[in-house]
């Protein structure tokens, strides 16, 4: 239902928007058009001309999108979609030119689509293929974008890492297979990105990281006090499902789970107090602490949210719901964050739609403000340019 489900979306996040009054706003996509391509980039049109048009967006007069549409590339296409908006109210902020290595004053509202390969104002480039060689099609990868506010730059990363195939295969290692992928190709991003090829600048990084709770450990505590039982196809002999039962009450199923089915009987777990008993699962994002900084989470796992337009806050039983959907940044990104101004909470970091369909991920965001002068050594603090 995707007319139905755009008019839901866009509501909850114009809702955002009003609520913290950005001045310079990214919104990064991935999965554009769908699995379907050819049958969805109308679809996509739409959205953006909403989007571009749209009363609650009036404030906005620049912009740039970039949209990977090129989907008959399978070298390529990553399906990415970058948005940025400026408030009228901002001055001199200039995007980097990739190719000329020089910043160039933002104008206008600008959309490039098909081939993102050609234009000069970003970097976009899909994993190389043996990164994850069970994926024929995938289109996973990343868009980067530099940006100058006030003398601050900084560099704005779009990206999608690979998700987990199979439940069966997720729980067999710990950490697993899939975690040791992703490692890999956050670890080929981030090298790209402080390159000697460009100036070094704070880098934010966001999107959906795919990142998954360790599955033999919480699989372990959810079902401590279960016994397995293990089914085999009778051809091959391949485990092709586990069940865990109590041990007595009826022998009731705790958990039943297949390559793509993670049925555990009390979703409640995953929405208590915003699932936060089970953040000591997400262990993805620990290799990298000495190169990426969070700020605490306080929302729960982003993915996979049922798709049943009347079912905003329950999940599909087919992935241990996770928090897949992360803005990170370099410890340098974090430096130029102000925390605390007479007590106001100027940085947030939540989720939209907690309790509207979304699509099978809630959005993340995180609205903050950055102090004039911030990227200089000597920073001038009395003058604030709010940048959300």
């Amino acid at each position: 239902q995707p007319e139905n489900l755009q008019k839901n979306w866009l509501r909850e996040f114009y809702q955002v928007v009003h609520a913290h009054k950005p001045h310079f706003m990214a919104l990064h996509c991935q999965e554009f058009g769908g699995k379907n391509y050819e049958a969805s980039m109308s679809h996509v049109d739409k959205f953006v001309k909403e989007l571009l048009s749209s009363d609650a967006m009036k404030d906005y007069n620049r912009a740039r999108v970039y949209l990977d549409e090129n989907y008959k590339s399978q070298e390529h296409f990553t399906a990415l979609g970058s948005f940025y908006f400026l408030h009228e109210s901002l001055k001199n902020i200039y995007q980097f030119d990739f190719k000329a290595k020089k910043y160039k004053k933002v104008t206008g509202k600008e959309i490039y689509s098909d081939t993102l390969e050609s234009t000069p104002m970003l970097e976009k480039e899909k994993f190389p293929q043996d990164y994850f060689p069970e994926c024929k099609w995938s289109r996973k990868g990343f868009i980067r974008t530099r940006w100058c506010i006030t003398d601050c730059a900084f560099d704005l990363v779009n990206i999608h890492l690979f998700h987990d195939a199979s439940n069966l295969i997720a729980w067999e290692t710990s950490p697993s297979v899939y975690s040791g992928i992703r490692h890999k190709a956050l670890g080929y991003v981030l090298d790209r990105i402080i390159d000697q090829r460009f100036e070094k600048v704070s880098y934010f990084v966001f999107g959906d990281f795919n990142f998954r709770l360790d599955a033999k450990a919480v699989v372990e505590t959810l079902c401590a006090k279960a016994t397995m039982q293990t089914i085999r196809a009778a051809d091959t002999n391949e485990v092709v499902k586990l069940i865990f039962r109590e041990s007595d009450n009826d022998r009731k199923v705790m958990l039943q789970l297949e390559k793509k089915l993670f049925d555990y009987f009390n979703q409640d777990v995953f929405r208590d107090n915003n699932g936060t008993a089970l953040l000591e699962f997400d262990r993805e994002l620990s290799v990298f602490k000495d190169r990426l900084y969070e700020l605490d989470i306080s929302f729960p796992p982003s993915y996979p949210y049922s798709e049943d337009s009347s079912q905003g806050k329950q999940y599909m039983n087919t992935r241990c719901p996770a928090w897949c959907d992360r803005i990170l940044m370099s410890h340098s990104a974090k430096e130029l964050i102000l925390k605390v101004k007479n007590d106001e909470k100027i940085v947030i970091y939540d989720h939209i739609g907690p309790n509207v369909c979304m699509g099978d991920h809630k959005p993340v965001f995180l609205s903050f403000r950055i102090a004039a002068g911030a990227g200089k050594p000597i920073a001038n603090v009395h003058k604030c340019c709010v940048v959300q």
